[in-house]
């Protein structure tokens, strides 16, 4: 392990954070209120120890394999420590554990929450909640690729093991301009939405808030009743539209602004995807026609928040918990699916689900005809056996870690829906669950253990389970690999 460049890059990042603590003290002294040491001393704080490391340059400066996941791993335990200090300074959340799960659900654009009041928190505190999910969401080590042309040489690597989906490929040639091609596509698109949620009537400051949570797909509102609260069916329209595009893979981007047209949509994953969430809001609006009694109501109620779901960002403009049993079943269905790889939605993606279809059509087939050769194929690509082994080995980590986590959250003694939607919310990184933990309730109904092991699973479901239980294997630390 070369730990001399995994220091630098951790310290490098310390640096970025402090950065990114600054907008939000600035909103703080914009609203007169008297949080300059609840951002002021954790940038401090992370200057202090992250300049002095910078300094110190490795002698080999090639990322591996382990250098990579060590530092995707920890740079993201780190984050989210240091992320944790402006909740604690202030005293908005009592007790570290609170702290680090609200820290952790916003860097990971989960958007759980364990606040039952946020329309009390200082302004500064709830940009700072909402704008870790803009961090978070395109991934806080593209943003530090992005902005730091000094590790264009070695990126690749960690931008693979940061980025979601069952596999990565760079848009351009070079790390750095596919890191900063990303970025000004997210900006942009975000800049797009912020104007229009003001242009439909929310005021500037809720305007950011829901931007960056849509952008993000997190989820966090600056509103108790998140976005339901305005009753404004012209911001909703927005937000739905925007979700879905920012859980569509951001090559897809990349080709319409290269001219390539329609073709940009003739991949698997994003005709799939759209097919889905399709079918989806039209069999929930059919569905929720005798409780609304108006077909345009249920259109909009079940567009938003089918579209809420399966980008995994969370918002709501009611509470679904209220909706029949059939469709609770479906929203956790499109919980654990998710949106497409290469978006900032989490879930196992739609790309994983193609796969798995078609590898299961494959072993059917072949037990069929056993001599005939079968190759699986996405976008009339052949799809490697490793590309196909990770899939499955990921569904396999995601399932055990599911029941797994059910079964520890029971030990708190709620209902099996409330346990079960919880630990899918934190695995996809959606969220609100069902019943306690649905739209109308918080995570504070759990008990410190059950909060820490939420916490571990946002962090490994938003950096797909291998870097950070990398952290854990003795070959990751053993000396002479």
């Amino acid at each position: 392990m070369n730990w001399r460049l995994v220091i630098n890059l951790l310290s490098k990042l310390m640096v970025l954070e402090a950065a990114l603590m600054l907008p939000s003290l600035l909103v703080s002294l914009m609203h007169g209120e008297q949080t300059l040491l609840v951002f002021g001393l954790p940038i401090l704080l992370l200057l202090a120890l992250g300049l002095p490391l910078t300094l110190k340059q490795p002698a080999l400066k090639n990322v591996h394999a382990r250098e990579g996941l060590a530092v995707v791993g920890l740079s993201w335990v780190l984050l989210s420590l240091f992320g944790t200090l402006p909740f604690l300074l202030s005293g908005a959340i009592p007790g570290f554990i609170n702290a680090l799960f609200e820290t952790v659900s916003g860097f990971t654009t989960t958007g759980a929450s364990i606040l039952s009041k946020v329309e009390g928190l200082p302004q500064g505190l709830l940009f700072w909640r909402s704008f870790t999910h803009w961090v978070g969401g395109m991934g806080v080590l593209i943003l530090t690729l992005a902005i730091m042309p000094k590790l264009s040489g070695r990126s690749t690597t960690l931008a693979r093991a940061e980025s979601p989906g069952p596999t990565f490929s760079k848009v351009v040639p070079r790390m750095r301009d596919t890191a900063r091609w990303m970025y000004a596509v997210y900006t942009l698109m975000s800049l797009v939405q912020l104007v229009l949620l003001i242009i439909s009537g929310l005021p500037l400051f809720d305007a950011f808030i829901h931007t960056m949570g849509t952008a993000g797909t997190g989820g966090f509102s600056s509103r108790n009743a998140s976005i339901g609260a305005y009753n404004n069916p012209f911001a909703e329209g927005i937000i739905t539209v925007f979700m879905l595009l920012f859980g569509m893979n951001f090559a897809v981007y990349f080709k319409l602004l290269r001219g390539e047209g329609c073709a940009a949509f003739r991949s698997e994953e994003v005709r799939a995807y759209w097919l889905l969430a399709s079918l989806a809001i039209l069999l929930t609006t059919l569905l929720l026609l005798p409780q609304y009694g108006n077909f345009l109501t249920a259109l909009r109620y079940s567009s938003f928040q089918v579209s809420s779901i399966m980008s995994t960002t969370g918002y709501a403009t009611t509470d679904y918990v209220l909706w029949p049993q059939f469709l609770h079943i479906l929203l956790v269905l499109l919980m654990m699916v998710g949106a497409c790889a290469g978006s900032t939605a989490g879930g196992m993606k739609v790309s994983r689900v193609v796969m798995l279809r078609k590898a299961a059509a494959r072993e059917i087939g072949q037990a069929t005809a056993p001599r005939k050769v079968r190759l699986l194929q996405m976008d009339r690509k052949t799809v490697s056996e490793e590309t196909v082994r990770s899939v499955l080995v990921f569904f396999i980590i995601y399932t055990g870690f599911l029941f797994l986590g059910t079964l520890i959250a029971s030990t708190d003694g709620h209902d099996f829906a409330t346990s079960f939607s919880a630990v899918i919310s934190c695995l996809s990184n959606i969220g609100p669950g069902l019943n306690l933990v649905g739209p109308s309730g918080n995570f504070d109904i759990f008990s410190p253990h059950v909060k820490v092991l939420l916490t571990f699973f946002m962090l490994a479901g938003r950096l797909e389970f291998i870097p950070l239980l990398a952290l854990f294997h003795r070959e990751m630390w053993a000396k002479g690999h």
